[in-house]
């Protein structure tokens, strides 16, 4: 560890001490031996650690000269395909300018993402690439107490100040339900994924909420489903809409999975789609054009995003200009499964 680094270190056990009441020696105890200490002193010690915002054992990054060449990444769940397709596009980046990636997950949980990001930091990342901009506030605090970069993947907001790059969610969905519009659907049903502590999911149903009022066009509220990112849970949706005695002619769904769960569902339930049933999905998964009917979604060129929040970290570590806030271009793919509503 170099003199400066070393400073810093003593520097933060010191605000740790101040703030926990007790001595420089007994928080080194705490991080080092924590069975040498009483578990309540450990806990008083845990706690000024959050406050300060101090990493144990920070890493040679803070001096350029001594980066790590790592970056981390935490993203909600690998069981998304979306997620899988962007942190190998991401990695491949990174593996072509010489930096190695740390991937984690928080299941949607703020609580686990900020205890990820300290795990990272205290691992010696340079920097992190984060999914959305729901975020804990202490993780806010903890990149700036850091002086951590990071990126906001999957969104686009160019009024939040902090860095971003992705689709404009809400105006790609808007897109989606203004197509099954106008071929002339006016009872449209939406199947959205969770949107607690997911903003895209949010942003979505917004869009397509817009589109529908725009157009004078009234949902009930159990033309409204939410579900997890599972075929089963979207299967179930489908069920319950298909059921209604008033039920949609079309659904615009949060996600291609969803919809492929809703095209299941329908055909098993003796519905014909499009003839009795429209179907829109949202990010063009390779199955999409290859499922019969085959299905109708928002293209979201997810390799070029994620590569891009790679470039803009990788840039902002060696100092060059970048862009904060970047918006990737989203396009409506029509195919078989949308179609004018069934004659009355």
């Amino acid at each position: 560890m170099t003199g400066s680094s070393a400073k810093l270190t003593k520097q933060g056990i010191r605000a740790v001490a101040a703030r926990a009441g007790v001595s420089t020696a007994s928080v080194s105890r705490a991080l080092n031996s924590p069975d040498a200490v009483s578990p309540s002193l450990r806990a008083r010690i845990a706690q000024a650690i959050e406050a300060v915002g101090y990493i144990p054992h920070a890493p040679a990054r803070i001096l350029s000269s001594r980066r790590s060449r790592t970056l981390g990444a935490i993203v909600p769940t690998i069981d998304n395909t979306m997620f899988a397709r962007g942190i190998a596009s991401l990695q491949k980046y990174l593996s072509s300018v010489g930096y190695m990636l740390f991937l984690t997950t928080s299941g949607y949980d703020l609580d686990v993402e900020l205890q990820q990001a300290r795990n990272l930091i205290g691992r010696g990342v340079d920097g992190l690439v984060l999914r959305g901009d729901c975020h804990h506030e202490g993780l806010r605090k903890l990149l700036a107490d850091n002086a951590v970069p990071f990126i906001n993947v999957g969104i686009y907001q160019p009024d939040r100040p902090y860095p971003c790059v992705g689709t404009n969610n809400e105006a790609a969905a808007h897109r989606a339900a203004a197509h099954i519009i106008e071929l002339g659907h006016r009872k449209i049903g939406i199947v959205s994924a969770l949107q607690r502590n997911n903003d895209r999911a949010g942003a979505r149903v917004a869009g397509f909420r817009r589109a529908l009022a725009e157009n004078g066009l009234e949902m009930p509220p159990e033309w409204h489903v939410e579900v997890p990112y599972t075929l089963d849970d979207a299967r179930e949706a489908a069920r319950h809409l298909l059921n209604l005695r008033d039920r949609p002619t079309a659904v615009v769904c949060g996600n291609d999975v969803i919809a492929y769960g809703v095209l299941l569902e329908a055909e098993r339930s003796g519905f014909s789609v499009p003839r009795d049933l429209s179907v829109v999905g949202f990010d063009d998964l390779d199955w999409s054009r290859h499922l019969r009917p085959s299905l109708t979604t928002i293209h979201v060129p997810t390799d070029e995003t994620w590569q891009r929040a790679g470039e803009y970290l990788v840039r902002s570590l060696a100092g060059e200009q970048t862009i904060m806030h970047r918006e990737v271009d989203f396009s409506l793919v029509v195919r078989e499964s949308t179609a004018p509503p069934p004659p009355i």
